[in-house]
């Protein structure tokens, strides 16, 4: 098997540091990828596949990590804000569980994907409009590049593809490989931001 590319801070040579700024690239490489799968078939589709199931697990593994911890603290309304985003990302997770477990080339794939690009599209804009420009308006510039700094430290040590008993047993059980490679990610994310 190839080794699967994907887009990674730093891949168009912008700095990035800036939390928000990587995540709205991340946004716009999660929607590229989901083109990709959609338009490919066989052998590339698999790839594309892994790609788009590790973006988006590396992105929202790092935002419950990162983003909506400081959203809790820092933006009125923040607990009830991070517990609609948590509610989608769990959903998604449940579907990429699904898809996961799928032929890529199978009948039912794509209907599901479509599905799963239409959620993680709406979450997308409600993660723009309720937490990124807020910690935005409420932040400098230091913090902004420390959350980034975290997020792409998570990037260089995710895996490239899902991985079955990892870290959380219980997580395991109930979502199969794509809740262990979140787990992999949130440890490295932890990890970064000095914590244990």
């Amino acid at each position: 098997m190839s080794e699967l590319k994907t887009p990674q801070a730093g891949d168009d040579r912008s700095l990035d540091d800036d939390v928000v700024s990587l995540l709205m690239r991340q946004h716009g490489d999660i929607r590229n990828l989901f083109d990709e799968v959609e338009a490919t078939s066989g052998e590339e589709r698999r790839d594309a596949f892994r790609r788009l199931v590790r973006l988006l697990a590396v992105h929202e593994t790092a935002e419950e990590e990162v983003v909506h911890p400081f959203v809790r603290r820092s933006v009125a309304g923040g607990q009830e804000i991070v517990e609609d985003r948590l509610k989608e990302e769990r959903e998604a997770k449940e579907m990429l569980a699904v898809l996961d477990d799928m032929d890529p080339d199978g009948p039912d794939f794509l209907p599901k994907l479509i599905e799963l690009r239409r959620d993680v599209q709406m979450h997308a804009r409600a993660e723009e409009r309720y937490e990124f420009i807020h910690i935005r308006r409420s932040t400098d510039v230091t913090d902004l590049a420390a959350m980034a700094k975290a997020i792409k430290a998570a990037e260089a040590m995710a895996p490239t593809r899902p991985h079955p008993g990892v870290e959380s047993g219980a997580k395991n059980m109930a979502l199969g490989p794509v809740a262990a490679l979140m787990d992999r990610t949130k440890d490295t994310v932890r990890k970064a931001m000095g914590g244990s």
